[in-house]
């Protein structure tokens, strides 16, 4: 049996044609080696695109044309056996089903997230991508993270937050989750908490135990990057279960004296729940807040519920420097919500982020993905984040004073524009 196929490879927008010849079902032994180097090729030329400002935006930040990490950005040698040998029919013999949820680093000049990568198989994994600028060319480090686990072995690990701490370490915080051994008829129950790793290098990661708190469960928890009255501060989401916060909920906050045994005795809200709002279902700290002279700039998650289903979308908050805790300033609705091709994927309908960055000259990349499935960034700086926290009005918890508000700003509008005619 003689089957010829055709392979279309697109490169800076010029289509190339390559024949594939199987001889009883199997690739030729003389197009296998030339097939791998197409691939290779088609993979380097997706991950080394441009990826352009979009032209339209609202002031606050600048969206980008192209997600900056998908399933399609992991290195072809993570997805396919290369040997003929032994893939005489060059399979994807380990599959990659999305790239998401990713922590952030500006490390030794270069933009480093700390990518949640889900198989096929459903298990994720942490692996580092890295990028010369933050809005392109992001390449996956050849390996995934190895990360140690604890005598209770992970079912799932995913959503590392990265926080280079003023103790000189470079900690990773992430939800481990297991079986719930309550529960065991029930193979969908789940008990989540929060894992601990922290290293020097982003290379050899040493585990620590899992945080202690006096909550059930705990799915998003972020290490705060200073020391607060000589300890550990740590932004928290007491839970009651896996999926609903239950009576409780919000962003808290606690102390520890020690994070090689992390252990939280009390929380306090710090964000709270409010009914009909973006968060009126759960909300959860993002990343570790940047630090300004106005106070501590924080990125956060919040949920309600649709006839659809949940929908996740991020927002803004201030809290004050020497008390992190205190919220000086929470501008109203949502700062980044789900939109066109970012509306679909493995779960719909969700923004979330859980890293950012801000480098040398105070430009803040923020890191977010879409649904579950892929990676995006927006831009920003300094400045127009605490502008936009600042002078935003706060949620009046009602229609009416929403239109109150609104007109405010529609009457001196219109006081201008007489003035400009």
């Amino acid at each position: 049996m003689r089957a010829i196929i055709t392979l279309y490879l697109v490169n800076d927008g010029m289509f190339c044609t390559m024949l594939i010849v199987f001889l009883d079902g199997k690739i030729s032994m003389t197009q296998f080696n030339q097939i791998v180097k197409v691939l290779l090729a088609e993979h380097e030329a997706f991950i080394t695109r441009k990826n352009p400002p979009r032209k339209t935006g609202n002031g606050i930040y600048t969206n980008y044309e192209n997600p900056i990490l998908t399933a399609k950005h992991t290195p072809i040698f993570w997805r396919y056996d290369l040997n003929e040998a032994t893939n005489p029919y060059l399979m994807e013999r380990q599959g990659i089903n999305a790239t998401f949820n990713s922590g952030a680093l500006y490390w030794k000049g270069k933009y480093l997230l700390a990518v949640r990568t889900e198989g096929v198989d459903r298990k994720s994994f942490f692996a580092i991508a890295e990028s010369p600028n933050g809005i392109d060319n992001f390449r996956f480090w050849d390996y995934p993270m190895t990360l140690p686990e604890t005598e209770r072995p992970d079912t799932n690990v995913y959503d590392m937050r990265l926080t280079l701490h003023e103790d000189g370490w470079i900690y990773g915080l992430f939800c481990t989750e297991r079986k719930d051994t309550i529960r065991m008829e029930d193979t969908s129950a789940a008990e989540a908490q929060c894992g601990i790793a922290r290293t020097k290098d982003l290379i050899k990661w040493k585990r620590l135990p899992d945080l202690i708190t006096r909550s059930g469960q705990q799915r998003n928890v972020v290490l705060h990057p200073e020391f607060v009255d000589g300890k550990y501060g740590l932004y928290t989401r007491p839970q009651d279960g896996f999926i609903s916060v239950g009576s409780g909920g919000g962003i808290g906050w606690g102390l520890t004296d020690d994070m090689t045994r992390a252990e939280i005795k009390s929380e306090v809200i710090v964000d709270g729940k409010v009914y009909h709002t973006i968060k009126e279902v759960k909300n959860g700290q993002g990343p570790a807040p940047i630090k300004t002279t106005e106070g501590w700039l924080h990125l956060a998650h919040g949920v309600r519920n649709t006839a659809s289903g949940l929908r996740y979308v991020l927002y803004l908050f201030m809290t004050e420097l020497e008390r992190p805790w205190i919220v000086t300033h929470r501008p109203a609705g949502h700062f980044i919500s789900p939109h066109g091709e970012e509306r679909v994927g493995d779960v719909s309908n969700v923004t979330f982020s859980n890293g950012w960055i801000v480098n040398e000259k105070s430009e803040v990349f923020i890191y977010y993905a879409s649904s579950d499935t892929r990676m995006h960034v927006a831009t920003s700086t300094v400045d127009k984040l605490i502008d936009y926290c600042k002078h935003t009005p706060e949620d009046g918890l009602r229609s009416a004073s929403s239109v109150q508000t609104r007109n405010k700003l529609i009457s001196a509008n219109l006081k201008i524009l007489r003035d400009i005619k």
